[in-house]
């Protein structure tokens, strides 16, 4: 696995290319009219991203009816030395269909404790808690 990055401006706005063309725009955030995500909400997006390929790949093998998907992920950081890593990260699946609360629930989990390379990647430092709701209602562990 390769990435590309390369300054696209005069100031912090990169563009990061894969191996197959596909790009993001990484930027300073905390600069104004800043063009693309921060590093930082790119991980959120990263776990996300991962955990949401997972859990509708699971659902699917599964028969389950998956009319809509979304994740809302926050990242509480803390102050070590000069960085801001990620003390934890919370991820709340909200999924609509005809889909089986207990199927949804034990498939964010096999996610997060198997399959879900950026959240294992993560694991050792950065606590990953995870909610499930299927239509409006929570999906209990």
């Amino acid at each position: 696995m390769k990435i590309t990055l390369n300054r696209i401006n005069d100031d912090f706005l990169f563009e990061c290319t894969n191996a197959q063309g596909n790009s993001i725009l990484l930027d300073n955030t905390t600069q104004p009219g800043a063009k693309g995500v921060s590093p930082m909400e790119s991980v959120l997006m990263a776990v996300a991203g991962c955990s949401g390929i997972d859990v509708v790949a699971i659902l699917k093998k599964q028969r389950q009816e998956i009319t809509g998907f979304q994740a809302e992920v926050e990242g509480e950081r803390i102050p070590v030395d000069d960085a801001k890593p990620f003390k934890s990260i919370k991820v709340k699946f909200l999924l609509e269909g005809n889909i089986d609360l207990k199927k949804a629930n034990k498939a964010a989990q096999l996610s997060f404790e198997k399959y879900c390379s950026v959240s294992k990647t993560l694991e050792p430092n950065v606590e990953i808690a995870y909610e499930v709701f299927v239509n409006g209602s929570v999906a209990e562990a």
